[in-house]
This record gives C-alpha cells, sequence and structure tokens, in this order.
C-alpha cells in the first residue's frame, strides 16, 4: 500500500473515532428530547409549587434550611420525574446535563427565566429559536418571523438539523411557497404574502372561485355556450356506460354503476321498482316486481307423491310431507313407533306424544 493511501485510511480512522457514535444521532431527535424535558420540568416546578420540607415544622426549616421554594430537595424531586424509566434518550441528555439544571436553578433562574432557550438553545445547543434551523442557527427561507411565507413548514424549524428547505402548505408551491398550484388561484400577492384559494371542482386552472372563472374545464366538464364548465351526463349516453344489470347514477365530474335490486332483469335506478323487467319468480304489479308464489299456481309444481311446496323468493322449493321422508329420491313413509305393553303410565305418554303431533301438525 502507498504511503498517501495509508495516510489517508488512517486519517479517516481518526475522524471516526473523534466523532464518535454520537454523530449519527438524529440532531431533531435531540431537540424533541430536550424540549420534552423542559415541558416535564415545568409541570414538576407547578406540580411541587405548594409543597414544603415535610417536617411538620415549615416556619422553623425554612428559617434553618433554607426556603423549600428555591431548595435544592425541590430541585432534586422535580428533576427525578423529568423522565420515564423506559426513555433512554431522556435519561441520558438529563445524567449528561443535571449540572446545567444545578446552574440554572441556583445562579440563571432569575436573569433567564426562559428555560428551554437557556438549556436547550444557547447552553447544550440541541435546538434554535423558531424560524431559524441548522448548526448555525440560520433564519428560514421567508425569514425567521414567517417561515416559507406563512404557507409551508421549514425543514428543521427550531432544531440545529435540516436543511431550511420549504414544504408547502395544500394550494401553494414553489421554492417560497408564494404561488398558487394546480386548481387554485391567487387572490392577494406581493413579494412576501401569497394567498392562494381553491378554484370551482369544475376547473382545472381559473381566475376565480366560480364555474364561470375556468380557464379549462377538469376531466367529466365540459364548457356550455356561455363558456361555464358544466357537468357531462355521462348516464344520458347510450349505450349506457354501465354493464348488464347495473344503473348509472351520474355524480360531478363523474358517475358511479350500481348493482340492480335483485329482482330486476335490468334497471334505471334503485329499487324493485325501477326494474326494466322483472327476474324470473318475479312479477309486474302496479310497477313493481313482485314474489310469485308457485306453490299457489293453479298447475301443481311439486308433482311426486306425497310431495308438498314450500314457497322462497323468487323461487320455490318441494319437500316430503309431514310422517315422510326423502329416500333415493322418493317420499316414504316413515315407521311407526312401536307401541309399549306397559300400563297407564305408557298410555300416559302416548297420550302426550300424540298431542304433540297434532300440535305440529296445527303448526
Amino acid at each position: 500500500m502507498l504511503l498517501s493511501e495509508t495516510v489517508s485510511l488512517l486519517f479517516c480512522l481518526l475522524v471516526v473515532f473523534a466523532v464518535g457514535p454520537g454523530s449519527a444521532k438524529d440532531v431533531q431527535a435531540l431537540c424533541s428530547t430536550c424540549t420534552r424535558v423542559v415541558e416535564n420540568f415545568s409541570k414538576g416546578f407547578e406540580r411541587t409549587a405548594n409543597k414544603n420540607f415535610g417536617g411538620g415544622n415549615t416556619a422553623w426549616e425554612e428559617r434553618k434550611l433554607s426556603k423549600y421554594e428555591t431548595s435544592e430537595i425541590r430541585l432534586m424531586e422535580i428533576v427525578e420525574g423529568l423522565c420515564d424509566s423506559g426513555s433512554f434518550e431522556c435519561n441520558h441528555m438529563v445524567e449528561e446535563h443535571e449540572v446545567h439544571f444545578e446552574t440554572w436553578w441556583f445562579k440563571r433562574k432569575t436573569k433567564h427565566p426562559d428555560l428551554h432557550k437557556w438549556f436547550c438553545i444557547e447552553t447544550i445547543k440541541v435546538c434554535c429559536p423558531k424560524g431559524t434551523f441548522g448548526p448555525d442557527c440560520n433564519s428560514c427561507v421567508g425569514g425567521a418571523e414567517r417561515p416559507c411565507h406563512g404557507n409551508g413548514r421549514c425543514d428543521g424549524d427550531g432544531t440545529r438539523g435540516g436543511n431550511g428547505k420549504c414544504s408547502c402548505d395544500s394550494g401553494y408551491e414553489g421554492e417560497f411557497c408564494l404561488d398558487c398550484s394546480e386548481r387554485y388561484f391567487s387572490e392577494e400577492r406581493n413579494d412576501t404574502f401569497s394567498l392562494c384559494k381553491e378554484c370551482h371542482p369544475s376547473c382545472t386552472k381559473c381566475s376565480g372561485a366560480t364555474a364561470e372563472d375556468c380557464e379549462e374545464c377538469r376531466e367529466g366538464w365540459e364548457e356550455d355556450q356561455e363558456g361555464t364548465c358544466i357537468d357531462i351526463n355521462e348516464c344520458s349516453n347510450d349505450p349506457s356506460p354501465c354493464k348488464d344489470k347495473e344503473y348509472c347514477l351520474n355524480t360531478d365530474g363523474s358517475y358511479t354503476c350500481n348493482v340492480c335490486d335483485s329482482r330486476c332483469s335490468g334497471c334505471k335506478g334503485q329499487g324493485p321498482g325501477n326494474c326494466l323487467a322483472c327476474s324470473e319468480g318475479y312479477k309486474d304489479e302496479e310497477g313493481t316486481c313482485t314474489d310469485v308464489n308457485e306453490c299457489e299456481l293453479p298447475d301443481a309444481v311439486c308433482t311426486e307423491e306425497h310431495q308438498e311446496c314450500v314457497n322462497t323468493k323468487g323461487s320455490y322449493k318441494c319437500r316430503c310431507a309431514s310422517g315422510f321422508q326423502e329416500q333415493d329420491g322418493v317420499c316414504v313413509q316413515q315407521p311407526q313407533p312401536e307401541e309399549s305393553q306397559e300400563g297407564p303410565a305408557s298410555d300416559a305418554e302416548d297420550s302426550e306424544t300424540a298431542s304433540r303431533v297434532t300440535e305440529h301438525d296445527d303448526l
């Protein structure tokens, strides 16, 4: 290996070990962790606001031990509640920078009451002020006061990460989020401000909010003689755009195909009252397809011996009559149970069985 290549390799290894594993951390996640720590500190501060040393003689304790309000005991109680036990990032940050909490608590709190600004931004430098981003807290596009001119989100906003580029809100586009995207029009604009509003649903491009302001109609719409975009009724086409046994329902700029009612053979709308013809097993009664009761037809439909007819929706079934059962496609009589030779108790049971059969027959 050449000397120059060896030197280059050693340099790369030194950089890797010098920077260490911490460099791979997501700097935006570090800011989120710090922000959460400060929020929990504020909650702990409120939670302990009305507490004292708990010894019973508050006046003596505060006179001899200092006030609980500014005591180290109160600080420790707050710090202990900053992180959940399972949050490694939070606990690591608090342990690593615990001395800074003590410094702020005893020496900086009065002059720097904003803990997030003092701790996260100025001291451990994992966050930036709102509207700025990156290692040097540069201003976002559009300025720190209104990042992306108020029409988008600045990448890395408030953190030491990101690239400061804008992700525009719906209706806006361009590097500065000042341009209106397709199907939006500009109602007001200058060098630092833009207000985009949505076109009428019939427009692809427009100069205003109504169908008369369309510069180009969307698919499913067409211009009338006055230049207004109006809906195309696809359902009026012949042949229909839908399949057999479906009906067409027009919608703004489109249409849907819906399945006809099972009682219809072709239809023009929903329900049995919109059938073009009735399905087999149904008949037209005053414009509505209703079930045909085949069991009441003059000619019997169940013609085998000992069969009876049962009507169903759109059809019927043939089954063996009571007391018969099907064997090889023929209804044969079921064998009668043998009569018991016992005394009166047996007669009573036979009487009860007969009663049940009679009741079943009535049903």
